[in-house]
């Protein structure tokens, strides 16, 4: 197949489970189990459905003949019609019950619903396992002191576990969307072609007790604990949109992550894994490029602009519904969920074997913290007896020149031995050593990561624990 194009999700990207969820086996298969739902209810609400018929369909649930039911398509146009001929091809005795009184969206609105749902455990599961790592990683690296930026400009000491918690929070935020929004699922049931209910009143003579016993069986038949009450053909495509503004938040939390860590790898304060094998450059052979992280932020921006799709959709669906929600929604919904897991599979393998260089960071907290620790030495000085707006004009000379030497002439900052050097800041290198102590900088960085921890993220990984060890599946 290496003359037709293929998504690059499908082909480099996403892992198999995630593949498999989305692929034309499950989508159909999952439509002959509506099918078979739906004539399960009917039967046992008292229409005349054998248990022949339904073992028939049952039987043949995973027997399609996708060559005969795309022949069916380009005869009649219509994919469900297409694939309830194929289906009754192969359940000849069920073919006169195949879809009774159902619409068209009452096989694709459930079954959409359906993946979406498996998808979105599948998601979450990986995101636990994110989760997981991020929290072992912030754990090990609460006390090591780094230094901190503001508009990437030095700022504050903070630790390099606190720093991996900003990025565990935001991927704890998103999983407790994703937990809200399984808890509020359902499905489209058997709603008619507007929504009314009509057919299936023809169907059980106007029994009103009965219909509404027939969309609460086939919901429970799929695996929901309701259905919408209000539907028009479809479902509302708001939920569309919620589900991809779940998504595309596990997006922007992905790329807040991969950015940072593309510039702590400039710094080479922390890397991402880098293969014994691994090419940085086809031209520069030292270079160890952060192409995970690189990738993160691409299929991260990709997945942020998809719930313009779905917004746009439901903006535009006309009364009851118009069928220009279809074709986007056949692109939208597998691609964000694939980008999704993509993502998600990339920052779990760069969270396996991150790498941290102590002694480089330290180096990089020491070019900057005697100006940090100006005020330090000057409450000292006072102590001992100084003038405080007097010493401080002295120590902001220091600094200044200190400052102008770092960046005119490349020389290492010198302001502490400057200080020492200066008879009337009173104070010795060993002296200053003792304010210097970095532990005394990072505040309650060390505390703030094991609150968090033990508060939020624990609680949240112990309702999944199942699959956290999950390791990640990146073969290019």
């Amino acid at each position: 197949m290496s003359d037709f194009y293929v998504s690059p999700l499908v082909q480099r990207f996403a892992t198999d489970p995630m593949k498999r969820l989305w692929s034309a086996q499950k989508k159909f298969s999952t439509w002959r189990r509506c099918w078979i739902a739906l004539a399960e209810a009917e039967q046992e609400l008292g229409l005349d459905i054998t248990d022949a018929q339904i073992e028939e369909m049952r039987a043949q649930v995973d027997n399609i003949d996708f060559v005969q039911a795309a022949a069916y398509e380009k005869e009649t146009r219509h994919d469900v019609m297409a694939h309830i001929h194929a289906f009754g091809d192969v359940a000849p005795q069920a073919r006169a019950i195949i879809h009774l009184g159902a619409t068209s969206c009452f096989v694709g609105d459930n079954t959409d619903l359906i993946l979406i749902r498996e998808g979105l455990e599948l998601i979450l599961a990986k995101a636990a396992g994110v989760l997981n790592r991020l929290k072992a990683f912030a754990w090990e690296y609460r006390h090591l002191p780094t230094l901190g930026f503001t508009h990437y400009q030095p700022a504050q000491l903070v630790t390099v576990g606190k720093r991996a918690c900003l990025w565990a929070q935001d991927l704890l935020l998103d999983c407790l969307q994703l937990e809200s929004l399984l808890a509020s699922m359902r499905c489209r049931g058997v709603k008619g072609a507007t929504g009314t209910q009509a057919s299936f009143q023809a169907l059980f003579q106007g029994d009103t007790e009965k219909i509404k016993a027939l969309d609460q069986l086939v919901a429970k038949k799929l695996g929901f604990e309701s259905s919408f009450i209000i539907a028009s053909q479809t479902y509302t495509r708001k939920i569309d949109t919620q589900v991809l503004n779940v998504l595309a938040g596990i997006g922007e939390s992905a790329h807040k992550f991969g950015t940072d860590m593309r510039l702590l790898q400039n710094l080479k304060e922390v890397e991402e894994p880098f293969e014994r094998s691994q090419v940085g450059s086809s031209a520069m052979p030292y270079k160890r490029n952060p192409m995970r992280s690189e990738r993160i932020c691409a299929l991260s921006r990709f997945l942020m602009t998809t719930p313009l799709h779905s917004s746009f959709t439901t903006a535009t669906q006309w009364f009851e519904r118009t069928l220009d929600d279809s074709a986007i929604r056949r692109l939208s919904l597998p691609e964000a969920f694939l980008a999704a897991d993509a993502i998600l599979n990339l920052y779990l393998n760069v969270m396996e074997a991150p790498r941290v260089y102590p002694k480089v960071i330290e180096k990089r907290i020491w070019s900057e913290l005697p100006f940090m620790a100006s005020e330090n030495i000057l409450m000292a000085c006072v102590q001992k007896g100084g003038d405080r707006q007097h010493l401080h004009e002295i120590i902001r000379q220091h600094a200044q020149e200190a400052g102008r030497m770092v960046k005119e002439e490349g020389a290492d900052n010198d302001l502490l031995d400057r200080l020492a050097a200066d008879p009337e800041i009173n104070m010795t290198r060993e002296e200053m050593n003792e304010l210097l102590q970095l532990e005394a900088f990072v505040g309650r960085a060390p505390a703030q990561v094991e609150e968090f921890i033990t508060g939020e993220v624990d609680p949240f990984l112990a309702r999944h624990a199942q699959g956290l060890d999950t390791r990640s599946d990146v073969h290019i």
